[in-house]
């Protein structure tokens, strides 16, 4: 079997994974976030944080609740990781110095997983599990509230409730991470990724009669939570390269439906909890394009290299792991920056410049294409509300969607939504070029420099995770400033989308007329995903025009 026939296969077997597992995931989402049944377990739980399950929150009341669990997680993952030489099973890694332990909790309780130091040799067992894996269910979550409150701004009429935070992060942990970890860790497992707990290190003999210090852990249970959350964090350094993370084409194929398969499942849940599920069609739709025409630029521009040696070679096999070659490589690289995974089974610092840009401008376009766990969903939701309310200045009418107007109230919300990311992205990374101690990490000068800066910043402040290598993180510069830009990046967003909910929730429905746009139409479409590259034209053009697309034409 040729290496083409192979990537066009894995490809086909992934979407029709997708697909089947579509509308069963997404209505059981629903189904979540819907049903007015607890849990014994979860109440339960609710008794022991003094909640009352049955009663909903204003957004103010729903953010708070967000920032208040987030600032706790930060602190305690903060305090776990400066003492965790003392603690059991630290297996003799000293504490983490300070500036990396702030940068390091910021990162896991954003979801964005960037990680400045190597796994394997600075972290403990009970760092990593009960410090980072813990973060890695409550920040995935935390994504699939947000989404949550937006979809009921549409659904509910003259209220200011939006749900209750604590009732939907304990649903979405019991009911779905948890219970989807675990079979998806047992699966894992049986592939070939180790699990144990130990207490020490391994020591082998080597093939040349040396000896070489393993560790090993239970790296198939974080791997299932790690990809599942679109977190991305890795135990070894080399993340998904790794071959215990990830051992074999199996299990390759599995981590990248395991990282989409709740984001283009989400669509579904939409659709269903609005009462229509044409419109989760409309905008899976438009995920789904998106992905596709990523993963086949960035396959096809490490394929097909101009000239030279890379011509000789057929294709750029620098940084790529050659188990899985560039079809493999292409996409994990295109899924994991379309969504807030970061994992990586390749070093796309090695990428072409073009093949590279195109996972930049992946995470430029707010990682819609299907996005992070909730935070996609929530993304593209907020470009269609612009979508109808540019289609309606076209025909000069107060624009509508899903039966709710876009007024200056919701456009304002949208508008400090798209440019939020943006502005953290782009002003760190000034910043960053404009300080000589932050110069003095980049490994290369000229426009790949500035790529390997704006690629970090654009990553952090998406809350991807992914990184250029040629850049060294672990300075007090670039930890301290990486994790502002990581907390602003995730929470003034998410500020703005629970109050564009609240503001829809307090509308009346307006019924549908002969000039309401349909947003369930292929016209749609094509509007939506003009206004996508539109905004992310706009608002990088320059920026990349310095970087990648300087270093691809030179």
């Amino acid at each position: 079997m040729s290496v083409a026939t192979a990537g066009w296969l894995q490809a086909g077997l992934l979407v029709l994974a997708l697909a089947v597992s579509y509308r069963p995931l997404g209505d059981y989402m629903a189904h979540i976030l819907t049903s007015p049944k607890h849990w014994r377990a979860e109440k339960f739980l609710y008794r022991l944080m003094g909640v009352d399950a049955d009663a909903d929150q204003t957004w103010p009341t729903y953010v708070r609740s967000v920032m208040a669990i987030s600032v706790i997680g930060v602190l305690l993952l903060y305090v776990i990781l400066r003492i965790q030489d003392h603690l059991m099973m630290a297996l003799g890694m000293p504490a983490m110095q300070a500036n990396l332990a702030y940068n390091t909790a910021a990162s896991f309780v954003t979801n964005t997983n960037w990680q400045n130091y190597s796994g394997e040799n600075t972290l403990g067992y009970t760092a990593q599990f009960a410090g980072l894996a813990v973060q890695n269910f409550v920040s995935a979550a935390v994504g699939i509230c947000l989404a949550a409150t937006l979809i009921r701004g549409f659904v509910r009429r003259q209220t200011d409730q939006v749900g209750n935070f604590w009732v939907d992060l304990t649903r979405l942990n019991l009911r779905l991470l948890l219970p989807f970890a675990f079979l998806l860790a047992i699966i894992f497992v049986a592939s070939g990724l180790p699990q144990e707990l130990s207490g020490s290190l391994h020591t082998i003999n080597t093939v040349t009669g040396g000896q070489q210090t393993l560790y090993t852990g239970a790296t198939g249970s974080q791997e299932a939570i790690k990809l599942l959350g679109t977190n991305g964090g890795g135990i070894y350094n080399a993340n998904s390269a790794h071959p215990f993370e990830n051992p074999s084409g199996w299990t390759n194929w599995l981590s990248i439906y395991t990282l989409l398969v709740i984001s283009f499942s989400l669509p579904r849940t939409f659709g269903r909890m609005v009462g229509s599920h044409r419109q989760g069609y409309a905008i899976l739709s438009v995920m789904a394009i998106l992905w596709a025409a990523s993963a086949s630029i960035i396959t096809w521009m490490e394929a097909h290299s101009w000239g030279g040696a890379l011509a000789v070679a057929k294709g750029a096999m620098e940084g790529k792991e050659v188990r899985f070659g560039i079809p493999g490589s292409g996409l994990f690289s295109a899924s994991t920056t379309l969504t807030s995974t970061g994992a990586v089974n390749n070093m796309h610092d090695s990428l072409t410049p073009f093949g590279g840009g195109m996972a930049l401008f992946d995470m430029m376009m707010g990682e819609v294409a299907p996005g992070g766990t909730g935070s996609g969903l929530y993304g593209i939701l907020i470009l269609a509300i612009v979508t109808v309310f540019v289609a309606g200045l076209m025909v000069g009418r107060t624009p509508e969607y899903l039966g709710k107007k876009i007024r200056p109230a919701e456009m304002k919300y949208a508008a400090l939504y798209i440019l939020a990311t943006p502005a953290v992205a782009l002003i760190f990374t000034g910043i960053a070029m404009a300080t000589p101690t932050a110069r003095n990490s980049i490994a290369n000068q000229g426009p790949h420099g500035l790529t390997e800066v704006l690629y970090a910043f654009t990553s952090m402040a998406n809350n991807n995770g992914s990184a250029f290598a040629g850049l060294n993180g672990n300075t007090q510069f670039w930890n301290v400033a990486g994790g502002i830009a990581m907390l602003l990046g995730r929470f003034l967003p998410m500020i703005f989308v629970a109050a564009l909910a609240g503001s829809l929730a307090k509308q009346r429905h307006t019924p549908a007329s002969a000039g309401t746009l349909e947003t369930h139409k292929p016209l749609f479409v094509g509007l939506l995903l003009g206004v996508v590259l539109i905004v992310v034209g706009l608002t990088y053009f320059p920026a990349l025009a310095l970087g990648p697309f300087a270093e691809g034409l030179k």
